[in-house]
């Protein structure tokens, strides 16, 4: 606490004597002092700070005392976060901090029983913490009257806003905000709280929506201005590199002992096979990841908390600020898809007096050697990526234009527009996607009216048209239970291929027998068996859709570059290795293209990413093959190809670039594709796979062609 108690009497007085008396604080933290006046004021805001940067309090405290100032009534203040966990972990926190006042926190999200919704809805509370999918149910919902509700509404809290902003249920959550505006009439003060991210200035942009320019805002982030000395950033981070799944489970089993460690796996696949292998070595280990059920996770996380030598493994569902408990250490099996996350993860630890932040790096493979040592190069250089929409979000309109007509049940066929006070995406650019709406039957219109057609009741009406307010496709997977308990679930593939002897599972780090599949339920019935379980679910796993800047990075530690970080002398020596086996692969003036003596395969070594690679693919048509997946290293050539097609074929890509192609079977996972014309969603999807800039520069660097004699 670095200000004295005389940031304290800008806060209500109520407020001031519970931080000092209830929690013990003689003072407030820089981002807490600096928060009180533009949030009193009603500016909007992004809070910013590093992980257990005291975020949520920052806005609390000032909102609690501008409602007791100015009297709001109802439910004045919302709390809205990307995931019900974290919601469930600030109640607590939000409901002693509102009674001190006299006032009120509740929780609405679809773990909520109908019991405690229908307390809400009569005694409406001063907090509501929930997610967006349930904001938009309740717009939509029959059962509440929201214009009553929300008509006290004067503020509300973006929790982890950048986890928000940089994909589809940011314009989501966006587009909900700009139909709550227009039920309560007026502005609503916006709160974005967020980890450290490389452009606060326009994620601030972001989140005001329309009111972008046209309402007071402010960045208040007092970390960005502390002077560091040179170096890498301060933390012991290390880098180790193990070979396999199971070398890594040795390596914390024999580590660490009496510590309480958090590992994070890239997906839940190795989340399950490193915790059962952590398991037969005798280490407590507890697991969590978004196939286990609710009640499973819960259980987890407080016997982990609770514990002392202990692992806990996990997806990045424990990335975000869920409390558990004094962590000693993190460890992350090769590396996280970006920088941002690595922040967070490493933001877990360091959080007891005299401890620091901490984090252990074990490399599954030269590839994860690599981007490990990449991302850490780019952390020792403080670089952050910046926050970004996903573009064209075509899709998002089609679903916001079906949730209005459901929510107000009919609107002008002019007049829709103004559901969204003109934002981007939901005004004038998407009247063709109404269109399309209307000729398909999602929309009916009659007497200048569109309400809600018989194709969107038959896609969408199931169980009151829930299907509508989530945003994303789940894939489908099978509930797994133990007698009535529910385990998680796993994916059909399981269930369905071929076996010698009994059907075994793998899920929540134990071994399942099947002993029945309700198929027509998709229930899968277990009983406890001594091994041979297998985990699997669908998805990309482990592959990584590399950014350009990370991309970058690994050539930079090809070409011998060293992160400011300790290397194990195992890791050492598998990076040499790689340097000396890749050294025809980077040259320091720019890309390469590489022919093998006896393999036909012509590989141009652009060391850009996936989206500029896929960019690059598409506009290299002449040269390009056409039966490829870009890697974020290189893409595949003809095998024919010369140098002088080669010049021709760049020459005419510096000019046009072209966005990558579209398999129409990628469609399925942009959810309310299906309500655009085919050619949108195709356009949506390919402006999305681009990365037009990074091929681009691509492009203006000199190409070295290079033949090895021998594979």
């Amino acid at each position: 606490m670095t200000h004295g108690s005389d940031a304290l009497d800008l806060l209500h007085p109520g407020l001031a004597h519970h931080i000092v008396n209830v929690l013990g604080w003689p003072g407030l933290r820089p981002l807490q002092y600096e928060s009180i006046e533009p949030l009193l004021e009603g500016s909007d805001a992004v809070l910013l700070a590093p992980t257990a940067g005291g975020k949520t309090e920052a806005a609390a405290f000032p909102l609690l005392s501008r409602m007791a100032a100015e009297q709001w009534s109802g439910t004045s203040v919302l709390y809205v976060c990307p995931l019900k966990a974290l919601l469930n972990n600030l109640l607590p926190r939000l409901e002693m901090y509102a009674s001190w006042l006299g006032r009120t926190a509740a929780l609405w999200h679809g773990d909520i029983p109908q019991n405690r919704r229908a307390r809400i809805l009569r005694e409406r509370p001063d907090i509501l913490l929930t997610t967006p999918e349930s904001l938009e149910a309740m717009l939509v919902s029959a059962n509440v009257d929201h214009r009553t509700f929300f008509s006290g509404l004067q503020s509300i809290v973006v929790d982890e806003v950048h986890a928000f902003a940089g994909d589809d249920r940011g314009w989501h959550l966006l587009a909900v905000l700009e139909r709550l505006e227009r039920v309560v009439e007026r502005p609503i003060q916006r709160v974005g709280l967020s980890a450290t991210v490389g452009n606060p200035e326009q994620l601030l942009h972001w989140l005001q929506g329309s009111g972008a320019n046209q309402r007071p805002a402010r960045v208040v982030a007092p970390h960005l201005r502390e002077k560091h000395p040179p170096g890498p950033p301060p933390g012991d981070v290390q880098l180790d590199y193990v070979g396999s799944l199971a070398n890594a489970a040795t390596v914390i089993a024999a580590l660490h002992h009496g510590e309480k460690r958090l590992v994070f796996c890239e997906s839940r696949k190795q989340v399950e096979e490193l915790a059962a292998g952590l398991r037969i070595k005798g280490v407590t280990t507890f697991l969590s990841h978004a196939s286990l059920s609710a009640d499973e996770r819960r259980r987890a996380e407080e016997a982990f908390a609770e514990a002392r030598d202990c692992v806990i493994v996990s997806t990045s569902t424990l990335e975000l600020g869920i409390d558990v408990g004094d962590l000693d250490r993190v460890i992350q099996i090769d590396a996280p898809a970006t920088v941002a996350s690595f922040l967070q993860r490493l933001g877990r630890t360091g959080r007891r007096p005299g401890s620091k932040r901490n984090c252990l790096f074990l490399a599954l493979d030269e590839d994860g050697l690599l981007a490990a040592a990449a991302l850490l190069l780019q952390w020792g250089r403080g670089w952050v990526e910046p926050v970004t929409a996903p573009p064209e979000p075509r899709h998002i309109a089609a679903q916001q234009i079906l949730a209005l007509c459901l929510q107000e049940h009919r609107v002008g066929d002019q007049l829709w527009k103004d559901g969204w006070g003109g934002l981007g995406p939901f005004g004038p650019a998407a009247e063709p996607v109404v269109r399309h709406l209307v000729a398909e039957g999602y929309l009916d219109q009659d007497g200048g009216m569109l309400f809600i057609g018989p194709e969107a009741e038959k896609r969408f009406g199931y169980r009151h048209f829930m299907d509508l307010t989530a945003v994303f496709t789940a894939a489908p997977e099978f509930t797994v239970l133990a007698g009535r308990t529910e385990i998680g679930t796993t994916d059909p593939a399981l269930l369905t291929e071929a076996v010698p002897g009994p059907r075994r599972l793998l899920l929540a780090g134990r071994n399942w027998q099947v002993t029945y599949i309700d198929w027509s339920r998709r229930r899968c019935f277990v009983e406890a068996a001594d091994g041979g379980g297998r985990a699997r679910w669908s998805g990309l796993g482990p592959v990584r859709a590399t950014s350009y800047k990370l991309a970058r990075a690994v050539r930079e530690v090809l070409l011998g570059a060293t992160p400011p970080v300790t290397l194990t002398r195992r890791a050492q020596g598998a990076l040499t290795k790689a340097r000396e086996e890749n050294h025809l692969l980077v040259h320091a003036e720019g890309t390469v293209v590489n022919r093998c003596g006896r393999d036909t395969n012509v590989r141009w070594w652009t060391w850009a990413g996936h989206r500029a690679n896929a960019t690059l693919a598409a506009s290299l048509g002449s040269v390009a093959d056409p039966l490829q997946r870009p890697t974020g290293a290189y893409l595949r050539l003809r095998e024919d190809v010369t140098p002088q097609d080669w010049a021709e074929a760049t020459a005419d890509a510096s000019v046009q670039l072209c966005l990558p192609v579209v398999d129409p079977l990628a469609l399925t996972g942009l959810k309310f594709s299906t309500a655009l014309p085919p050619r949108l969603a195709e356009a949506t999807l390919a402006a999305r796979l681009a990365d037009l800039d990074g091929a681009a520069a691509i492009l203006r660097k000199p190409t070295q062609f290079v033949t090895r004699a021998t594979v």
